[in-house]
């Protein structure tokens, strides 16, 4: 498996480390017990010795917060919970001298339903201008929805307008909550904004953009009905839950429409006019590596989010299917792959794989192996600390998906960041006592403070291993040989270093060579839940 020619691909971004940061969590500069900008620029010493190349920051802009950012009310301006434009300037300004990328999050497929083009859209009533920038429909006289779509975050996709009634009462698409309403992509003044909006943040010096629900923009045109498996009711299409496999034979005419790929070619050629190879990274939920890799094509996404390698299990032949199938899909538009194991949306993968010190074990060598792929790595905050998922209790929650359904919800990865100390907020910012979500009374062994120095924690192992990483990560070419050994074995070579990581419970032999990093202990042959690079 090969991908294009190494001279080919320079960009900084093809084989970055990136780090997420979500701005809630990270680091409290003011003590209000929330994070925010001035609490991450205060961190970036920390990210810059830790080794990763970039930073991507999730939505910081004007919001009501109802999904924690992700529901937007100015695209152009930074919400007072996380400080102002000249804080994020200033933030720009120190990752930059750090040799720091900066990509930031962008929201295109909704809005807030306190943007003023929705308020607009309200007042306006139906058959106005102002609604046409947004999907609503007349209420069925039947008194049904206007089609059987579901919400990600639980119950019906539509809600009624409160002012709407009689033969004027009409229904708003949302596919997440019903306070972030979807934009009509159909509508050219759609487009025209965001382009405003990729040229303001470009303008300011980001260096890209990870765009969220890349593949949700435009829906099928009519919005007909969801077909639905023989005694399914709901099905709710996109889910951080579901692998490409389960969906494969999914009916989502309100996901990956060929109209979205208009758009990142528009976008595509925005970025190509700023200097300094400006990127953008897809978050695109699609049913397999071939689809996905649509969105990498020369004149469209710089890279897009690989979640066949989070979604996968602890065991080897999951692996090496998705490393083949990734490369090889990739490989047919010279694209750059991509690998994650974590981020806001899902279970801390110290907890998927089955937590406490095997789940941590696991954690690293999965960690090490995507680490020794060609493409790029994204962490997520605190994983280099090994923090595990958090059982937040359910007065605590703020989570919509939680809200919503009751189920689930993402809180307990969106736990604030220790930093140091033996009690809550461990140094988190300023102030005492809990942050916006409550920390573990048991975690002062996880704090940076704690485990820097200390040979046998996870932080340490992070920074060796991105340390090492830098040696071969742009010289080792991007062809991967695939090797035989043992049923439970994943191990491959790419240039001069040999990866091999073993699944099973049984040590195994190991290749000749000289270890030059390890999950674990190795003498020899390669232990169970373990992880090595060979050179």
């Amino acid at each position: 498996m090969a991908l294009n020619d190494p001279a080919q691909q320079q960009e900084w971004w093809r084989h970055a480390v990136t780090y997420q940061v979500y701005p809630r969590s990270f680091a409290d500069g003011n003590g209000d017990g929330i994070g925010d900008i001035p609490g991450i620029t205060s961190r970036l010493p920390y990210l810059r010795d830790l080794g990763v190349d970039a930073i991507w920051i999730s939505p910081f802009y004007t919001s009501p917060q109802h999904d924690h950012g992700y529901d937007v009310a100015d695209y152009c301006d930074i919400d007072p919970l996380f400080g102002t434009l000249a804080d994020a300037d200033a933030l720009l300004e120190r990752a930059h001298e750090l040799g720091l990328k900066v990509i930031v999050d962008l929201v295109p497929n909704h809005t807030s339903s306190e943007h003023e083009w929705f308020q607009a859209a309200v007042a306006a009533g139906p058959g106005s201008h102002e609604r046409d920038r947004y999907l609503f429909r007349d209420a069925p006289a039947d008194g049904s929805l206007p089609n059987n779509w579901m919400s990600v975050f639980g119950g019906p996709a539509w809600t009624r307008v409160e002012d709407g009634t009689g033969d004027d009462a009409q229904y708003y698409l949302h596919l997440f909550d019903s306070s972030q309403p979807d934009l009509n992509w159909r509508n050219p003044e759609v487009g025209d904004m965001f382009v405003d909006v990729l040229r303001f943040w470009l303008d300011r010096g980001v260096d890209g953009f990870r765009v969220d629900v890349a593949h949700g923009l435009f829906k099928e045109e009519g919005l007909r009905d969801q077909r639905r498996p023989e005694g399914v009711d709901q099905l709710r299409g996109q889910s951080a839950g579901e692998s490409m496999v389960e969906r494969s034979e999914v009916d989502e005419p309100m996901w990956d429409q060929p109209e979205v790929h208009d758009v990142y070619r528009r976008w595509h050629e925005v970025l190509a006019k700023y200097d300094g190879d400006r990127m953008f990274v897809a978050e695109a939920w699609t049913q397999t590596p071939e689809s996905m890799a649509r969105y990498i094509r020369p004149d469209e996404f710089s890279q897009a989010f690989n979640f066949a390698w989070l979604l996968a299990d602890w065991k080897a032949d999951a692996f090496r299917g998705v490393i083949t199938d990734t490369l090889d899909a990739v490989g047919l538009v010279g694209g750059s792959p991509t690998w994650v194991l974590s981020n806001h949306d899902v279970i801390r993968h110290v907890t998927r794989y089955g937590g406490g010190e095997l789940g941590l074990a696991r954690a690293k060598a999965a960690t090490l192996t995507m680490l020794a792929l060609p493409g790029s790595a994204y962490l997520y905050e605190g994983e280099e600390l090994g923090l595990p998922e958090v059982e937040v209790a359910p007065e605590f929650r703020q989570d919509p998906l939680f809200l919503r359904t009751g189920e689930g919800g993402r809180d307990g990865c969106r736990v604030p960041v220790p930093w140091s100390g033996t009690a809550p907020p461990y140094g988190f910012g300023p102030g005492t006592g809990q942050p916006w979500l409550p920390q573990p009374d048991d975690w002062a062994p996880l704090t940076a403070e704690a485990e820097t120095g200390d040979d046998a924690s996870t932080l340490e192992f992070y920074r060796a291993a991105l340390a090492v990483r830098r040696t071969f990560a742009t010289t080792a070419g991007d062809d991967v040989e695939m090797l035989e050994l043992g049923e439970d074995v994943v191990a491959f070579r790419r240039g001069p270093v040999t990866c091999v990581l073993n699944c099973g419970t049984a040590p195994v032999d190991l290749p000749e060579g000289r270890v030059l990093m390890a999950s674990g202990p190795v003498d020899g042959t390669l232990p169970g839940d373990t992880a090595v690079w060979l050179g």
